[in-house]
């Protein structure tokens, strides 16, 4: 996984770096996803794909600071927001579920 596919100056693309970047791009763009619902509900929302976004784009990077780069502070700086993302994505789908035996 750490073969170079391809390599411009001093930037190195490898298959784990691709993980890392694609983590780090979900959970990043996981802000631009709250913005928009927040906008279109003229409040502050946080829809369940952003928790979506959160869990996805965490796993990915832990995958990266713990198969490729083998970084403790890494991997330190995401494991708490993976338990944060699974936790809401229980409690709305949960709710959900009640929402929908009540009605």
């Amino acid at each position: 996984m750490n073969e170079v596919l391809f390599q411009i100056g001093s930037l190195t693309l490898t298959p784990m770096k691709l993980v890392g970047y694609s983590g780090a791009l979900m959970f990043s763009g996981r802000w631009f996803v709250q913005l928009y619902a927040s906008r279109k509900h003229k409040k502050p929302v946080i829809p369940r794909s952003f928790w979506y976004l959160s869990l996805a784009g965490t796993v990915l990077t832990l995958s990266y600071f713990i198969f490729g780069k083998n970084d403790s502070v890494g991997v330190l700086q995401n494991i708490f927001p993976l338990f944060i993302a699974v936790y809401n994505v229980y409690l709305d789908l949960t709710h959900q579920r009640r929402s929908a035996e009540v009605a």
